[in-house]
């Protein structure tokens, strides 16, 4: 069982008697392409309210229309995610918000060297020709999405993108021992990118398009657990299918 605990930037999540594998999940990072403030790409915001009871949780933002629900699981978290857009603009269906799942990082945090990737060799996303090492912090955008992407980026050396795209929303590492695997995924995302100074794994999550008023839910999963990323793999497929819905 997976054991989720509060810190600063959200929920930390640890297998039984393993704090040495924590993982952390901040939320949230960034937004990309006018999702909650104008822009191409902006600065989240910390999320002021956490609650965890029976490990389970809420990280909510309701000024910005953001809760994320976390369940802890036997190999992970299930997430469910309702954004609702407070602005009095239509985000287009490229807008996306990131949270940062990653290893930790001192002073903040005891940091998980397990789950460190200096070297880019140990840290996944799914292709068009299967399972591909990330090797560099490029962004690798969602194919479906691409041809809106390139009409409406101003690209710029802090975030390059990659010609490869991703085909799925799933971003994935294994430990340094190659004997655990940990990762996160969304049923509608945006684009995979890591490898920032919080050795990170960015796996953006759809939330276009959305009028005014209108509020889009997101499922996903935080894996963790004694496999690989083959395993991981199969576990994703199996959970997810393309579901998206939104309400007014």
């Amino acid at each position: 069982m997976i054991t989720l605990n509060k810190w600063r930037r959200g929920f930390s999540f640890a297998p039984e008697g393993r704090d040495d594998l924590t993982m952390y999940l901040w939320f949230y990072e960034w937004n990309m392409f006018e999702a909650v403030h104008p822009g191409q790409h902006t600065g989240g915001d910390h999320v002021p309210q956490k609650t965890l009871n029976d490990n389970a949780g809420v990280l909510e933002h309701p000024d910005l229309g953001l809760c994320l629900n976390v369940t802890g699981s036997e190999n992970g978290a299930d997430l469910l995610l309702l954004i609702t857009n407070k602005t009095d603009r239509t985000w287009p269906e490229i807008a996306a918000i990131i949270p940062c799942f990653n290893p930790g990082k001192q002073p903040e945090v005891t940091e998980t060297r397990a789950f460190f990737d200096d070297d880019h060799e140990r840290t996944w996303f799914l292709a068009e020709e299967g399972l591909v090492p990330l090797i560099r912090r490029d962004i690798h955008y969602n194919h479906t999405f691409r041809s809106a992407i390139d009409t409406e980026t101003a690209w710029s050396d802090k975030w390059p993108t990659s010609p490869t795209n991703a085909t799925g929303g799933i971003l994935m590492r294994e430990s340094t021992d190659r004997t655990w695997v940990a990762g996160i995924a969304w049923a509608d995302f945006l684009s995979v990118q890591g490898h920032n100074p919080w050795r990170c794994m960015h796996q953006s999550i759809r939330a276009g398009a959305l009028a005014p008023g209108e509020t889009a839910t997101i499922r996903g999963k935080i894996y963790l657990f004694e496999g690989t990323r083959h395993d991981c793999i199969e576990k994703f497929k199996s959970d997810f299918i393309y579901e998206r819905n939104t309400e007014t």
